[in-house]
C-alpha cells in the first residue's frame, strides 16, 4: 500500500491509499480519481512528508496536539468528516447492507431475480470492473462498513 498526498485542480487537498504506484497511474489514466470534495477527476499528486515513527522514547515525551487532547473523539474536526458521517448515516437509513455478497445481489436485482431496492455492500476490484462491463450502476463508496471502523 501507498499514500499520496494529491490535490484537484480546484486546489482542494486530500489523501489517499492505493495498492501501489502503477494502480495510482491506472486508476488516474481511466478518471477514477477524484476529488472527494468537489468530484472533479483532474487530480495531480503534491509533495509529502514519508511518514517516519518516532522512538519509543521521543513518542512517549511528545504532547498530545492542543486540540486532539481537547476534543472527543466522536466530535468531527473537518468538514470532510462531517460528510462520511452524513454519508454512512444516509446509508443505513436509505438502502440495505448486503455484505460481500454485494456483486451476486446486483446481479440478481438488475436481471429481475431479486426484489428492486437500493443495497450496498463489499467486492473485490475484479467484481466491480466485471459489474461496470455488464452496465450494471455501481458506485465505489468512500467509507468502510462499520464493524470495520474504529
Amino acid at each position: 500500500m501507498i499514500r499520496y498526498a494529491l490535490k484537484c485542480a480546484n486546489d482542494h487537498g486530500f489523501e489517499s491509499w492505493f495498492a501501489s504506484a502503477e494502480a495510482y497511474d491506472s486508476l488516474l489514466s481511466t478518471g477514477r480519481v477524484s476529488c472527494p470534495e468537489c468530484g472533479i477527476s483532474k487530480v495531480g499528486k503534491t509533495l509529502m512528508a514519508p511518514s517516519v515513527r518516532p522512538g519509543r522514547a521521543a513518542a512517549a515525551e511528545a504532547p498530545a496536539p492542543a486540540d486532539a487532547a481537547s476534543r472527543p473523539l466522536s466530535v468531527t474536526s473537518h468538514p470532510m468528516e462531517a460528510a462520511l458521517k452524513a454519508l454512512r448515516k444516509h446509508l443505513a437509513e436509505n438502502s440495505e447492507y448486503v455484505g460481500p455478497r454485494f456483486a451476486s445481489e446486483a446481479r440478481a436485482i438488475h436481471g429481475g431475480e431479486a426484489p428492486e431496492r437500493v443495497i450496498h455492500g463489499e467486492a473485490r476490484l475484479d467484481e466491480v470492473r466485471e459489474l461496470m462491463e455488464e452496465g450494471l450502476p455501481v458506485t465505489p463508496l468512500p467509507i468502510a462498513p462499520g464493524r470495520k471502523t474504529n
